[in-house]
């Protein structure tokens, strides 16, 4: 078993094709510690551990296809939210089939993706056929075609300037390429977003549920030039959204108000974190509002003392030593997890 970037190992599944464990897999947990206590604490997600508020849903929304004004309330909202142009909203459910998309709309090329970082992008772009190379930084990105950049950063909370960002997208643009930035954790961080920039040779991903706490009901979108953009949406065909996800998709991201509250408490409970991690002899290296990722002098130790107590993080196997943390959603959480830091 390898690895295929920060917190995803790769086995070979059918025909040696690589095969992904992301986060929020707890039957995985229960295997690696069948004795664990229950309910199980899963701290190995980014999402935010507390969650928009429903609004209450018509029963039609369940018994009818969505209608082309339910999407176009919706792209309006994105578009206000992102600071972006309505024509240029793709609504997805989640922003991962963006991700597998993307690389199918282009020739086979060379990519060049700032890792490590979230390993669904490379991967995809490899399952397209294109020649990827993982780089450390834009410096590198040399003449490859398209650039993947994710920002804020998973796992480390690299941020980029959007002013470097900006004039990358230019370069590429001249030569018939293509920048895309991954803005998944960028609602709660003071990032600047590229979304009102998107424009030919730019794609902004950007990703409901992990803000909103919701990420069951697959929610994403995809930010770009109107031609660009309704490509992308004839690739993922009609009704890609459910009813229900567009009426709570609307309502959450016209909240200006909560997203506010929202970023200031997460950013209070990742500063919590990162007090408890240090009293736990850990040495936070990076993270966002949403997670925290700190190096341990025994780090495989204690993601077995963690997971002996019902407590799930994210594992690094290129990095033993690092361990991730999502945010504790109670105070009972706080406190069982304190105990085995402590």
């Amino acid at each position: 078993m390898g690895e295929d970037g920060p917190g995803h190992r790769v086995s070979a599944g059918k025909a040696g094709a690589p095969v992904m464990s992301h986060g929020g897999d707890l039957d995985a947990a229960r295997r690696l510690f069948p004795d664990a206590p229950e309910p199980w604490i899963d701290l190995s997600t980014g999402i935010n551990p507390v969650p928009y508020p429903c609004p209450p849903l018509e029963a039609s929304l369940f018994r009818r296809l969505p209608a082309p004004g339910d999407l176009a309330a919706l792209r309006a909202t994105a578009a206000a939210a992102y600071g972006a142009d309505p024509a240029g909203i793709v609504p997805a459910p989640g922003t991962q089939i963006l991700i597998e998309i993307l690389p199918r709309l282009l020739p086979p090329t060379r990519v060049a993706v700032i890792s490590p970082t979230y390993a669904e992008h490379e991967a995809a772009w490899a399952r397209g056929g294109h020649a990827v190379v993982g780089v450390p930084d834009l410096a590198a990105i040399g003449e490859a075609a398209v650039a993947v950049i994710v920002n804020p950063n998973n796992p480390d909370g690299r941020v980029f300037p959007a002013a470097a960002l900006r004039e990358l997208a230019e370069r590429l643009r001249a030569r018939g390429g293509l920048i895309v930035t991954d803005e998944a954790f960028a609602d709660l961080e003071p990032v600047e977003s590229l979304c009102p920039f998107a424009g030919p040779g730019l794609v902004v991903l950007r990703s409901f549920g992990k803000t909103y706490g919701l990420a069951g009901i697959r929610l994403g979108f995809a930010v770009a030039e109107p031609v660009f953009a309704a490509r992308i949406a004839a690739a993922l065909g009609p009704w890609a959204v459910s009813g229900p996800a567009l009426a709570i998709g609307r309502v959450a991201l016209a909240d200006a108000g909560w997203r506010g509250e929202a970023a200031l408490a997460r950013r209070a409970d990742a500063d919590r974190l990162d007090r408890m991690i240090a009293r736990g002899g850990g040495r936070v290296v990076g993270g966002t509002a949403l997670f925290r990722t700190a190096d341990f002098e025994d780090g495989p130790g204690l993601f077995r003392r963690l997971g002996e107590a019902g407590i799930y993080v994210r594992r690094f196997e290129a990095a033993p030593s690092r361990l991730r943390f999502g945010l504790p959603p109670d105070k009972g959480a706080w406190c069982r997890l304190s105990r085995i830091l402590r």
